[in-house]
Parts: structure tokens; sequence; C-alpha cells
């Protein structure tokens, strides 16, 4: 299945996740956006970021057991597959952590994580609300910052 291409409001929202991830990141994990994972028989997604040891990068697609966490980001045309088939597909394929961030919702981040081969959760995450995980690796951010205006930096 192929979605349009991804609006600027979008791609915001991904680079300023993937500056938060990047930064929080420990040695020898990588945030990546937009590569392939296999996840199955014939299945390859595309999740907008992923979070991975580096030794698992190379030139061919992911396999679904070095992803520690798969990242979507909500858009008109894949709501429905983020929301359902992806939790699914990604829980199957034994991805510890699943992220899925709905922009129009101010945005709220929702917090998927494996529970033997189905996602407990959701815990949403509201903007203006900070967000304190510990996994993949401890970061924390109010979710308000990935939409909106740029803010300036201290």
């Amino acid at each position: 299945m192929v979605s349009p291409p991804s609006t600027p409001d979008h791609q915001r929202v991904i680079s300023r996740l993937l500056v938060i991830l990047d930064d929080a990141a420990t040695p020898g994990l990588e945030p990546l956006p937009g590569v392939g994972v296999r996840a199955g028989e014939g299945c390859l997604y595309i999740p907008d970021l992923v979070v991975v040891p580096e030794k698992a990068c190379g030139s061919g697609p992911l396999v679904a057991s070095d992803v520690l966490l798969a990242v979507e980001v909500a858009g008109p045309h894949a709501r429905l597959l983020d929301g359902t088939s992806k939790v699914l597909a990604y829980a199957a394929a034994g991805i510890p952590l699943y992220w899925r961030v709905e922009p129009d919702e101010g945005p709220t981040l929702y917090v998927y994580e494996l529970d033997d081969d189905s996602y407990k959760g959701p815990v949403a995450y509201e903007a203006g609300t900070t967000v304190s995980l510990s996994a993949p690796y401890p970061v924390s951010f109010d979710p308000a910052v990935l939409t909106g205006p740029r803010r300036a930096k201290p």
C-alpha cells in the first residue's frame, strides 16, 4: 500500500522528533527516519522513525527484531492504518515499542508497549505535559514542541 507524499506539517513532526530522539540516544543506538522494516514474510513497512542498534544499520531493509521503537506520525491518508493494522503488524513482528503521534490532537503522543504478542495501552500524552520515558532510552519532552512555530534555542 502506497500513501501520498507527506505534507510539510507531517515532516516537521518527524524532523523535530528525530532531533529529540537523537539528542537523547545512548551510545550504540540510532534513530533513523523512513527506513524499510521487514515485519514478516513478504511484509515491508516504512515507519516514519525507528530506533535501532547501530550495528543493525546496513544497505538493506532492517529486520523487525532489530527495531526497538517504531514511530508513525498520523496523517489524513494513513490514520486508520497507523492506529489499527500497523499496531497489529508491529506487535506480531515483536517490535517492543510503538509510538503514534496525532498532530491534529494538540499533538498527542500514544505509547504502546509490547506485552507478550500484543501491545498494552496505549498511554496518551497530550501537549502541555512532559513525557518522560525510559525506553528505548531515557527521553523527556512536551509533545507540543512537535508542531507549531519553531522555538528559539537558548
